[in-house]
């Protein structure tokens, strides 16, 4: 039985039915606790945690995936164990606990980085820099994420390259270093591009358009909003209607002048 509770499992999982794929994962966990090995039961206990984070049942996930640890390191799997820890520590971020997630990354970095899984490395590293910004230490964030833009770069790996970019510009936008943070914004836009991922591209414009409108520079924040609606239009993305309203809003507050300048 087990095998055809994970294979329905993953059906509705890709269905987004995240409660009958809960379900069919507990059952599978259940036969595997009778009938499978170790190394089945770890699977099965980690799709169930992944699953129950997606369902922000928090405190669910974390007792799988603290099971799965204690499996893992009676098999000495690193690899397994650093992306575990990392597991862990996206919990205690998701649920609003930056400050417990960071151990959890430390461990998995000391983990990784004699493994030199610069894929696992470059998405960990990024999360840890997100601690760092949401507990105030902004140097430490900035320099973590250039290490995990390094990671992602050896790799290839666009998307890491694109979020973690976009992430490296809004700290660099709450510190006030606006000329940093649209350069990243920019870099984040054409990664996005590349992927063929226009909610991500949209989503960084948006983040342009607040940087300029915050310097005043009206003419750009315009024409990132512009470029956004474009976005929206083309591939049907729901934030159209508000896109545009924020457009309309932004010109109402400003006039353009002969030259074409949009002034206060």
């Amino acid at each position: 039985m087990s095998e055809a509770d994970k294979h329905l499992a993953r059906i509705f999982l890709h269905r987004g039915n995240l409660a009958q794929a809960r379900c069919y994962y507990e059952q599978a966990v259940q036969d595997d606790r009778r009938l499978g090995t170790e190394r089945e039961l770890s699977d099965s206990l980690g799709n169930l945690g992944n699953v129950c984070a997606m369902l922000k049942d928090f405190a669910a996930a974390e007792r799988c995936y603290r099971e799965v640890l204690a499996i893992q390191r009676r098999q000495q799997d690193w690899n397994a164990i650093g992306q575990t820890l990392v597991n862990l520590g996206n919990l205690q971020m998701d649920s609003g606990h930056p400050e417990r997630a960071r151990p959890y990354y430390l461990e998995a970095l000391d983990v990784l980085r004699p493994l030199e899984d610069h894929r696992a490395l470059g998405i960990l590293l990024s999360n840890l820099a997100l601690v760092d910004a949401a507990e105030g230490r902004i140097d430490d964030a900035i320099e973590t994420f250039k290490q995990a833009l390094e990671s992602h770069r050896l790799v290839g790996n666009e998307e890491g390259l694109a979020m973690t970019y976009s992430r490296l510009g809004k700290t660099y936008r709450d510190a006030e270093r606006f000329a940093q943070a649209e350069k990243c914004f920019n870099n984040a836009s054409e990664h996005f591009v590349k992927l063929g991922h226009p909610q991500g591209e949209a989503a960084v414009l948006r983040q342009l358009a607040d940087l300029y409108e915050a310097i005043g520079d009206g003419v750009s924040a315009v024409r990132c909003l512009e470029r956004v609606i474009l976005v929206d239009t083309r591939f049907a993305l729901p934030q159209l209607k508000a896109d545009s309203e924020r457009l309309a809003g932004l010109l109402a507050r400003f006039r353009t002048d002969g030259r074409g300048a949009i002034t206060g």
